[in-house]
């Protein structure tokens, strides 16, 4: 009976790893005919000289499935990436789910007994959110709230160990995570005036100035930041220079502070646009730039949609589902009309030419010149950008670097695997200055090279390369 119930085991444990098997493969094998019959890129990209490449990097990524699965997201992206497009790429799908809600913990001591300066980390601590307060007791430090947004009065935020050199180990507590414990790091800086936990916000310690407390808060600039702090800016440098920063193409944000500052803008001769770590977004955000910096006509290349069974399938799907933004539903059916009469090419959208010659009817006399600021985060429409702006006789691009070169194919759409753990994100168009003028994996290069170290946490302030470009542009010889 025993080595019955053994053997059932072992059959049922190879059934399950079987079937585990066929469903991690069966999104690798998902994801190779899509971007073979789909992606607009693919003939372009795959050749004689590296389809074996290919293959054998298909069948090594069969075998490491396998051998691994609990790192097919990994495989599945590094395929993905095999194809050198940044918009042709894996995700993961995050299923929403009722968050883990764990129990609160509490502690209480006398506010009023507290050191107002410490040589450590205890005392009251301000942030945006709120006030809290830090106390030993035996071997740890223990953070409750004042009055932090999130959290009850005499709540533990957190509980910390010195580690040395005012460095700590937090165990923090919370509120967006359900108060679940989760093991972070904090340092204390400048004095002991400012607590910062690790890639994500900081503190300064409160005084009886709270306008004091919060002037220090704004201008602090921390040592451990969250992600790259880009912030828009909008200012007059002085009667000769506008300044114009611009971190995305995601919303109206360009053309809303060119609206602004018209005035300004248009007044003086020299305006600096500064998009270092401008990703992308719409074109149609930059509508209003484009307008400002122009200065002759010239011909803008449009793109073509790629015309597949597969994508003329999803279209009908999403179509059907009601998945086109309101408004989108006739520009959809055009184009799914069109690609029918057309299947395996590429086709033009009839709303829209495949290219276009832009001729406005106003140049502005001011600003004369323009220097746009640019780096390595520069991609997709932000590249768009630079492209319509090389146009004009006023702009002068400057960096250190070429950008990102993620423009060629593009309108990405996501496509659930079939495991429903991953999503495929598949460019569904081709611009037409290939293949004379790829942008990809080359980037746009600067005209005038920035001899001065960049700066990477730019938050809302000017920094050297800022000074650089203002001091190009009202040099005169």
């Amino acid at each position: 009976m025993k080595q019955f119930i053994i053997t059932i085991s072992l059959l049922l444990g190879f059934i399950y790893s079987n079937a585990q098997d066929k469903k991690q493969l069966s999104d690798f094998d998902f994801i190779i005919n899509k971007i073979k019959n789909d992606y607009p890129g693919y003939s372009d990209k795959v050749n004689d000289g590296n389809i074996q490449e290919l293959k054998k990097l298909e069948k090594k990524t069969r075998k490491m499935m396998i051998q691994y699965p609990d790192s097919c997201y990994k495989y599945l992206k590094d395929y993905a990436a095999w194809f050198k497009d940044h918009h042709l790429r894996v995700s993961k799908i995050r299923k929403s789910s009722k968050r883990e809600s764990h129990e609160r913990k509490y502690s209480n001591f006398n506010l009023d007994s507290m050191q107002k300066t410490s040589q450590t980390i205890e005392g009251i601590w301000m942030g945006y959110r709120g006030s809290f307060a830090v106390k030993k007791e035996l071997h740890k430090y223990t953070a409750i709230s004042i009055d932090l947004r999130g959290y009850e009065k005499n709540q533990i935020i957190f509980e910390a160990i010195e580690k040395k050199n005012n460095e700590f180990d937090l165990t923090t507590y919370r509120n967006n995570r359900g108060f679940k414990p989760s093991m972070e790091q904090a340092s204390l800086l400048l004095n002991n005036s400012v607590l910062e936990i690790h890639n994500d916000t900081r503190f300064v310690r409160k005084t009886a100035n709270k306008k004091a407390d919060m002037a220090f808060l704004l201008s602090y600039i921390p040592k451990h930041p969250n992600g790259l702090n880009t912030y828009p800016v909008a200012l007059s440098l002085n009667d000769s220079t506008f300044y114009l920063r611009v971190p995305g193409f995601s919303t109206n944000t360009a053309n809303d502070l060119v609206e602004k500052h018209w005035n300004e803008i248009t007044t003086r001769p020299n305006l600096i646009v500064d998009i270092r770590n401008n990703g992308g977004g719409q074109d149609n955000y930059y509508k209003r730039l484009a307008e400002l910096i122009y200065t002759n006509p010239y011909e803008s290349k449009g793109v073509e949609w790629y015309s597949t069974k597969g994508i003329i399938e999803d279209w009908e799907d999403a179509i059907k589902k009601g998945h086109i933004k309101k408004g989108g539903e006739e520009w959809a059916n055009v184009l799914l009309k069109k690609m029918k009469e057309k299947v395996g090419g590429f086709v033009i959208h009839p709303f829209h030419e495949g290219d276009t010659k832009i001729e406005r009817d106003t140049v502005y006399s001011y600003p004369k010149n323009v220097g746009i600021i640019i780096n390595s985060g520069n991609a997709s429409s932000a590249e768009q950008f630079l492209l319509t702006a090389k146009n004009s006789s006023k702009v002068i691009l400057f960096g250190n670097e070429n950008t990102a070169g993620v423009l060629d194919y593009s309108n990405i759409t996501p496509k659930e695997l079939p495991s429903g753990k991953y999503k495929l994100w598949l460019p569904a168009t081709r611009s037409r200055r290939l293949p004379d003028h790829p942008i990809d994996n080359i980037g746009i290069a600067p005209d005038i090279h920035i001899p001065l170290e960049p700066t990477f946490q730019l938050f809302d302030r000017l920094d050297d390369w800022v000074y650089f470009v203002k001091n190009y542009l009202e040099y005169k010889e």
